[in-house]
């Protein structure tokens, strides 16, 4: 029988100092995060600008973690291909992006990625139900997408839980990952409403130590301690 994938961590580098990314990025991956989420704003989609793919390859090469690629991006099928040969291991689109969505995945999944599809909060689940059987994952944004720091909205927590329920039917290898005002307060609740994979801007590079407040996230999870994991898996 198909297990519900284990628990990650991906701590978000749109809340780390971009001076200093590729000291972050060690510093995170040595305190046992579990993959890099990278969002992507191309100010259109969203009214936010931040990284492209030349960004992604030097991310690549200063982490052994798989990166995690959040496009907030309009058409976001003229990029595919560059963030697959930048590094990512995971690519997630907007279904409000996408004209042809069932197309985008199959193109992400021909790339050799990991292929979701992110729900802003307003958007229905049914945007996914059709083609969920070909999902890796899908991207819950628990807050709207643009910014980061913003406070969760609390409404999303019954759709985590109807996407668990229709998965562990149709599909229980799919990962549902949350995103937007993810804390140690609530990340637990969050893993047993029905999220696998948790994403933290703030909650980890707001803080002076970042060892400290993900072995709390580690430990709410039920993960074994940083010390005792095996870096990629």
């Amino acid at each position: 029988m198909t297990k519900r994938p284990n628990a990650m961590l991906a701590p978000s580098i749109l809340a780390a100092r971009f001076s200093k990314l590729g000291d972050e990025l060690r510093a995170v991956e040595s305190a046992g995060a579990d993959m890099i989420h990278v969002d992507v704003m191309d100010g259109h989609f969203v009214p936010n600008i931040t990284i492209g793919p030349p960004v992604v390859r030097d991310l690549r090469t200063v982490t052994r973690l798989p990166l995690d690629c959040h496009l907030m991006i309009e058409a976001p099928d003229r990029y595919l291909g560059d963030f697959a040969a930048a590094g990512a291991d995971k690519i997630s689109v907007h279904a409000e992006a996408c004209r042809h969505l069932h197309r985008t995945i199959q193109v992400i999944k021909g790339l050799g990625c990991q292929a979701g599809v992110a729900l802003n909060p307003a958007t229905g689940l049914e945007a996914v139900l059709p083609i969920l059987e070909d999902l890796d994952f899908v991207l819950l944004m628990t807050v709207n997408p643009g910014f980061g720091g913003q406070k969760f909205i609390e409404s999303v927590v019954p759709k985590i839980t109807a996407l668990r329920r229709i998965a562990d039917d149709r599909h229980p290898a799919l990962a549902i990952q949350v995103d937007g005002g993810v804390v140690v307060d609530n990340v637990a609740r969050l893993h047993q409403a029905g999220a696998d994979w948790f994403v933290a801007g703030t909650a980890i590079f707001g803080q002076s130590e970042y060892g400290a407040v993900i072995e709390r996230f580690r430990a709410l999870l039920g993960l074994e301690s940083a010390s005792g994991r095996r870096v990629g898996a």
